[in-house]
């Protein structure tokens, strides 16, 4: 079982999760540039300490680099609005009608239909239900492709809103979540991040094995991890 704790490391708070890996890996995430550091059970604090003290510069430029990127305002969901679906950015149309509710891409602006004087909050639930739907469809036979590259039974996926990653994996059910926010992104970036969760049913740390089976499947994970983490972030709070 994963044990986790905290070590502060002059003025950076580093998050430590001990877990049965070979190797000590330290990441920096966004939004803020959380420091976490995976390390196996028999590494000591002080070994943590000073790795995290010898790529500091590192650790640093990384952090900057997220208090520079581009954030997106929370959304009010009137017209006039920029919203990204699938990486492009789209004026959205709001359109008073007596129907149901709904959401239309159509090509060049996204349209939400609701009733005259729905407030802001409605007006969400009904485009995030849309973007739900969106993100199922184009992520769905993904997860039905990486399933047979990895020849692991196809799991079950779930999306949701999540704080703080952009999907988990549970082995013990056989399912992957992804975050509601990769409606938003670009598609390359969704098959990255399905490749990665469908990855861990046969490698569950992000160790060495984990890392071949990407490079094997996916030779550019890296560049489009990248690429991902150099989107426009929400303004909700989120990392990976």
């Amino acid at each position: 079982m994963n044990t986790d704790q905290h070590l502060r490391v002059g003025e950076i708070d580093v998050e430590i999760v001990r877990k049965k890996i070979k190797n000590l890996h330290l990441g920096v995430y966004p939004p803020h540039g959380r420091v976490r550091v995976a390390a196996p059970p028999a590494v000591s604090d002080e070994a943590i300490r000073l790795a995290v003290v010898t790529r500091m510069g590192w650790i640093k430029r990384q952090q900057a680099k997220f208090a520079a990127q581009a954030r997106q305002s929370a959304r009010d969901y009137v017209s006039g609005e920029t919203h990204f679906h699938f990486g492009t950015a789209y004026r959205l149309k709001v359109i008073n009608c007596q129907g149901a509710s709904s959401v239309k891409n159509t090509g060049d602006r996204i349209e939400l239909s609701a009733p005259p004087g729905s407030d802001r909050d409605f007006r969400e639930r009904v485009f995030q239900r849309w973007q739900r739907k969106e993100l199922r469809d184009r992520a769905g036979p993904l997860v039905d492709h990486w399933a047979g590259v990895y020849d692991v039974a196809i799991p079950e996926l779930g999306i949701k809103r999540m704080r703080t990653k952009w999907g988990t994996c549970n082995a013990a059910v056989h399912r992957i979540w992804l975050n509601l926010e990769l409606a938003k992104k670009p598609l390359v970036c969704i098959d990255y991040l399905v490749c990665h969760e469908v990855a861990h049913f046969i490698e569950g740390s992000h160790g060495d094995r984990f890392i071949a089976l990407m490079d094997l499947h996916m030779p550019r994970w890296r560049v489009i991890r990248a690429e991902l983490n150099s989107e426009p972030l929400g303004h909700e709070e989120w990392d990976h």
